[in-house]
């Protein structure tokens, strides 16, 4: 379903593998559209004297979707319900999907309005809100460039500029028509593609948390394919949910560090998995709207932490796009509690003053460089 970000490959994923201590894993992700997928996995009910907890894997957005609730009212009910919203949120935000509300507004780009549901009008809404607050680096309407250069879906050569300034061309997040009395949705241009990828995911793992705690449950450790986590209230017993941040250059289930969350959102964009190579420059997924070519800052990865997994997929497109020193400025410059670092390619960490507290570095390899 999802962005340039939001097919299941290492770095784009933040899989999470919840195991009898409830530790998780984040994966550098990339958060990508994908194809038609359908959503399958079975329950795990645990309990034995110690809190009640399910668990349940679904394949949807064309990957992994790990849920562990803990609460002693839990039950299959509310996993259903979770596979019912997931599944209704892929079909209205995907642009691929025939019949789909983003696929009809893309249908009818520069010709008429579309209806859309609340819930796709209000992740409109706060694309558009995103893009405003970045200055454009973050743009849903980034599609074209994306099916241009289609890395990670078999583009492996960078294309002729004639065509790239074309896609910029229908690249602006100002053409999108919001009508919030009529409901409506509109691409002001023929050819414009509106792509909620960058969001998407995170969207959808608040709702998940906003289901969760109306219906009483207030721990969960929540994965949407590893561009969002959200590890909700705290572990039974109080503790924090711990979290391995994998190296972005070795093999999965390789850390660099730990760090704990409660409460949290944490997102991660990485350039190592989805790329090309031509003429010795890597050519990776994430677009920079200015340039109508992937993002070139020396940067091997961003890890957003934030209270709100919408916030945290946005700002992790568009805050790499500023690069580790204006991009550090930018988080710390926010009204909302949100952390980030930045893993260069010379291996150093920038980080926010409240990540170097509590980011533990397992790896000699990388060091901190701010």
């Amino acid at each position: 379903m999802f962005k340039n970000k939001k097919t299941a490959l290492l770095l784009a994923a933040l899989v999470i593998i919840i195991a009898a201590a409830v530790g998780a894993w984040l994966f550098l992700g990339n958060k990508g559209d994908g194809e038609p997928n359908s959503a399958q996995g079975g329950s795990q009910v645990s309990g034995d004297g110690e809190t009640k907890s399910l668990s349940q894997q679904f394949f949807i957005y064309d990957t992994v979707v790990d849920i562990k609730i803990f609460g002693d009212t839990v039950s299959q009910k509310n996993m259903d319900d979770i596979q019912q919203m997931l599944e209704r949120m892929d079909m209205e935000f995907s642009r691929t999907k025939e019949g789909g509300e983003i696929y009809d507004v893309n249908l009818a780009a520069g010709k008429q309005a579309v209806a859309v549901s609340d819930e796709t009008l209000d992740a409109v809404k706060q694309s558009v809100k995103y893009a405003q607050e970045m200055d454009g680096l973050f743009d849903p309407t980034i599609g074209p460039l994306v099916d241009l250069w289609n890395i990670g879906s078999g583009g492996d050569h960078v294309p002729p500029q004639a065509e790239i300034d074309k896609a910029k061309s229908l690249t602006n997040y100002k053409d999108i028509i919001i009508d919030e009395k009529a409901k409506t949705v509109k691409l002001a241009k023929e050819g414009m593609v509106l792509d909620l990828g960058g969001i998407g995911k995170g969207y959808a793992a608040d709702r998940i948390a906003d289901y969760l705690k109306a219906q009483g449950l207030d721990s969960a450790m929540i994965n949407l394919g590893g561009s969002s986590i959200i590890g909700l209230g705290t572990k039974p017993g109080g503790s924090q949910w711990n979290i391995g941040l994998q190296d972005p250059d070795k093999s999965r289930g390789t850390q660099l560090g730990t760090i704990k969350i409660s409460d949290e959102v944490i997102d991660a964009s990485g350039v190592y998995e989805r790329f090309f190579m031509q003429d010795g420059v890597r050519y990776h997924h994430i677009l920079d709207p200015r340039t109508g070519y992937p993002g070139q800052l020396g940067l091997k990865s961003l890890t957003i932490m934030s209270p709100n997994a919408t916030d945290a997929d946005a700002l992790s497109t568009g805050v790499f796009l500023m690069g580790a020193q204006d991009g550090l400025k930018y988080l710390q410059s926010l009204p909302e509690k949100v952390e980030g670092f930045f893993i260069t390619e010379d291996n150093k960490i920038y980080a926010t003053p409240g990540i170097r507290e509590r980011l533990v570095l397992t790896d000699p390899t990388y060091s901190f460089g701010n």
